[in-house]
């Protein structure tokens, strides 16, 4: 497990907290690993019930692109790949407590929670394009489905920072709180749902989440283009540029 991940477990919950607070919880390969084996293992054990996820101050920057780009592959068979496939399949609720920055991941990563609760202060972004590439975990199918298509494609197209009052209007969140107010929240709406009965709220939520195409044919389909535009010139000179103006590189 990755040093930068807390687990616990109370009432039926898995509770994940990403714990790197100095890289505002930027995701490497370690924790997508570590995050990836969680969720696979609360898919099969009948003693978690409900996940709840969430950051501290700040839920995640995204990609930690220094490590994201030294990470070999495809990138459906990365460690990244490996966590959407995971999440994706996922048959159980997912419950995200959101402050501080949610970005890129951080923000796709809501489509596939079934509640979303955020504080006052969070702030999401989808800079996919500014990277020169597409957005993943099915972005392009879902956020058109929560938001509508012209919200879905200002969100998308332009890649610009967006608040909690819009995360609302978009369908990704399904309400604001103080930041002192969020996670005690987020914790007592899980034992609700873990308290329900286990197999209507499974069957509920399968119902729930059943689509036209699939998300598992949209992630790969997105993939394979992320796959691509990874490797070209926009690409790479857009996250150098960035990792050379915060001296990481």
């Amino acid at each position: 497990m990755s040093k930068y991940l807390q687990v616990s477990r109370e009432k039926g919950l898995l509770i994940i907290q990403l714990n790197r607070p100095d890289k505002k919880n930027a995701l490497t390969g370690e924790i997508y690993t570590g995050l990836a084996a969680l969720f696979q293992h609360a898919d099969t054990d009948d003693t978690t019930r409900v996940v709840l996820i969430h950051g501290g101050d700040d839920f995640s920057a995204g990609n930690d692109l220094k490590d994201f780009l030294e990470q070999p592959g495809d990138f459906l068979t990365s460690p990244a790949g490996s966590f959407l496939l995971a999440v994706t399949e996922f048959n159980k609720p997912i419950i995200a407590a959101v402050d501080g920055y949610a970005v890129g991941i951080g923000t796709t990563l809501l489509l596939h929670c079934d509640l979303v609760y955020c504080s006052e202060r969070a702030t999401f972004m989808l800079p996919f394009i500014n990277l020169g590439l597409v957005p993943e975990f099915a972005a392009t199918l879902l956020l058109p489905q929560t938001a509508g298509y012209h919200l879905a494609a200002e969100l998308l197209l332009l890649g610009e920072p967006f608040d909690a009052k819009t995360a609302v209007r978009a369908g990704l969140v399904n309400a604001v709180f103080d930041s002192d107010q969020l996670l005690d929240h987020a914790r007592d709406i899980a034992q609700k749902l873990a308290d329900k009965p286990v197999d209507a709220l499974r069957q509920t939520r399968t119902l729930l989440r059943t689509a036209p195409e699939s998300i598992h044919d949209r992630i790969i389909r997105e993939a394979n283009i992320f796959t691509t535009l990874l490797d070209s010139d926009d690409a790479v000179a857009a996250m150098e540029a960035i990792l050379n103006k915060s001296g990481k590189s």
